[in-house]
């Protein structure tokens, strides 16, 4: 069975943007880059709320135009691209790129799109990872720590009543000092 995995960036006092949104301390490099590309590659779908998906489809669609736009990032453009998108939004009816819009979080349609054929489900933002959270879904937290502190802004876990149990699946240290921690249900398949 496909697991459903949450990889998401935080500054070491766990934020993961700015108090206005903004993400330029985010310390991605060539090789975090790179890294973030082999393993998105063999995902199935990108799974996003509608904020994150108009922010990836402000910048992907186009950064292979760019002069600033690194080998790494345009591989990334091109995985994008041609990766199946959900996007859940209420108020969106329809997105370009290969992306399927669907109103609500439904467990026992995340549960059939799990047994599917294929690779690991990327789900991605903060608001609909908690959804995922509150719900079960998540069988997986790549938890990549960036070496700053940020001092406030918008939380990657807010508050909740719901305790999870994880397993320490692994660590990776880059070369720019981001930190990897890799964490697995106990009992995901």
């Amino acid at each position: 069975m496909r697991k459903i995995i949450l990889g998401m960036s935080v500054s070491l006092d766990g934020f993961i943007e700015g108090p206005d949104r903004e993400i330029d301390w985010h310390l991605v490099d060539e090789e975090v880059h790179s890294h973030f590309n082999q393993k998105l590659k063999a995902m199935s779908a990108f799974l996003s709320g509608r904020i994150t998906h108009e922010l990836m489809a402000a910048v992907w669609p186009t950064a292979r135009a760019d002069p600033q736009c690194t080998p790494a990032m345009a591989e990334f453009a091109g995985i994008w691209l041609d990766m199946p998108k959900i996007m859940f939004s209420k108020t969106v009816e329809h997105a370009d790129w290969n992306t399927t819009v669907v109103r609500e979080v439904d467990v026992e349609q995340i549960r059939a799109l799990k047994s599917g054929p294929g690779g690991d489900l990327s789900v991605g933002g903060a608001d609909l990872a908690a959804t995922f959270r509150r719900l079960d879904l998540i069988d997986e937290y790549h938890v990549y720590v960036h070496p700053v502190l940020i001092g406030r802004g918008k939380r990657l876990f807010e508050d909740t009543d719901t305790l999870t149990h994880l397993r320490l699946a692994g660590t990776q240290t880059f070369g720019n000092g981001v930190v990897l921690m890799r964490y697995e249900r106990p009992d995901a398949s």
